[in-house]
């Protein structure tokens, strides 16, 4: 019955919600992909002042605050009801890039064949100005909220998020007193068969960023010793590579992929219908390697060898080297004992391991009113539109608010066709000007659904 009343809500709010402003978002998201918040170093404040000039001409009262020189953090708040209330939630940070791959300036907003270009157009500054702009459309239709809305970007998600929601809700915890749930970058459409399909992160793999350090006599690069730093490093380093990782299954990992099977073919249905039963295909796993290493990497955890450092000089042999390890961890994986196997396979005394970050595992139930309105939402913009609770490979700030008790979900608005979402940390970021326009009209939507009487 609740489901039939949404329905009937959205009917009626569809030509309200027709009026997103949506070409007002594009102008909006060009200027902010020009402005530089690259982390290192962040600057968020860059981004603070200019989502604050877009908060006062909509004239909605804002607080800010830097947890750092520089490192800002911004949040304003519709007030209502006294139902939780609910956050949307983006990092105002974009990772590095090398321009030489780029077709046009990383920093540019370029648009070009219905296309918006720059760091940060979907991770995450797109979500960003969409949430924005459902957010101004919800205070300026003036009807009253069952419960507060706060809409918030902060700094330094890309490098954990100390700097961000870490230390938001450490030493600005009144901002979040009354907050049941939150919607963050984490999950989004993208087409199974002929089939919208919306995956909504409800947990994460868990980060753990670790630092192997090799120490040894030093010397002259003319005369080679025995063993040496570099040689331990990437002795230790093979080892690692070489380790295959026990394969085992979570219950939200065996949901997704049942949840997935329908659109296989053949025996990838067959598998995914039970993956548990599927760990031991060794030709099935290496397929879905190959072919899905983003869902491979949900059936174990995982360790990514990606920096290396020793001599800064040819002909000296350093007393260090070093290797850094991106490893991601089943929610239900003990670090400590995660380590303690790492040290086993390495079997070097001379080798030292620091934590560099690791965060808890967290998960948010599906059973809510914000996921019920979610699907309705979805499937009101979406024809056919299939709605799966996911997990995801990488980490975002989510897992912060989830340890503190509120309900938070991945969910952006955008539906990405193959090869859309390839510019992530990668080459030439962009976004469809349909998927933002479109984006923007999907969560008005869902603002009024869950946030309006």
């Amino acid at each position: 019955m609740k489901i039939l009343v949404i329905f009937s809500l959205l009917l009626f709010l569809t030509a309200f919600a027709g009026d997103t402003r949506a070409d007002q978002v594009i102008e909006r998201l060009q200027e902010y992909l020009r402005i530089d918040t690259v982390n290192p170093p962040g600057n968020e404040h860059r981004g603070v002042k200019y989502l604050g000039k877009l908060l006062e001409e909509a004239g909605i009262p804002y607080e800010t605050a830097e947890s750092a020189p520089g490192r800002g953090n911004i949040w304003a708040r519709l007030e209502g009801g006294d139902e939780p209330a609910l956050v949307l939630l983006h990092h105002i940070d974009v990772v590095p890039f090398d321009e030489t791959y780029w077709d046009y300036p990383a920093l540019s907003g370029q648009i070009d064949e219905g296309y918006i270009y720059g760091r940060g157009a979907i991770d995450t500054k797109g979500l960003g100005m969409a949430q924005l702009q459902a957010f101004i459309a919800l205070k300026e239709s003036g009807k009253p909220l069952n419960r507060d809305v706060i809409y918030m970007a902060i700094a330094d998600e890309e490098a954990g998020g100390l700097f961000g929601a870490g230390w938001l809700l450490e030493n600005r915890p009144e901002i979040f007193e009354g907050v049941g749930f939150l919607l963050n970058e984490g999950g989004s459409g993208t087409m199974l068969h002929e089939d919208a399909a919306f995956n909504i992160e409800v947990t994460q793999k868990v980060p753990l960023w670790l630092r192997l350090t090799a120490t040894d006599v030093p010397g002259h690069g003319s005369s080679p010793r025995v063993t040496s730093s570099v040689k331990r490093i990437l002795r230790a380093g093979q080892r690692i590579s070489d380790t295959k990782f026990d394969r085992r299954v979570i219950p939200e990992v065996q949901t997704y992929f049942a949840a997935l099977a329908p659109y296989q073919e053949g025996e990838r249905q067959q598998m995914m219908a039970d993956i548990s039963r599927a760990l031991d295909n060794e030709g099935f796993m290496l397929a879905l390697q190959l072919d899905e290493p983003w869902r491979a990497a949900l059936l174990g955890n995982t360790c990514s060898l990606t920096t290396l450092e020793g001599s800064n000089k040819i002909n000296v042999v350093p007393p260090t080297a070093a290797l850094e390890l991106d490893c991601r961890l089943l929610p239900d994986q003990n670090p400590d004992e995660f380590v303690e196997k790492l040290i086993t396979i390495i079997n070097d005394d001379q080798i030292e391991i620091t934590r560099i970050l690791s965060f808890t595992p967290a998960s948010s139930e599906t059973d809510t009113p914000l996921f019920e309105a979610i699907e309705a939402t979805v499937s009101m913009n979406f024809e056919n539109a299939v709605i799966i609770p996911s997990v995801s490979t990488g980490f975002t700030d989510s897992h912060f608010f989830r340890d503190n008790g509120i309900v938070s979900y991945g969910f952006a608005p955008f539906f990405f066709l193959p090869g859309e979402r390839t510019g992530v940390h990668g080459n030439n970021e962009r976004i469809s000007i349909a998927n933002l326009e479109r984006g923007v009209k999907v969560l008005t939507d869902l603002l009024f659904v869950f946030a309006t009487d």
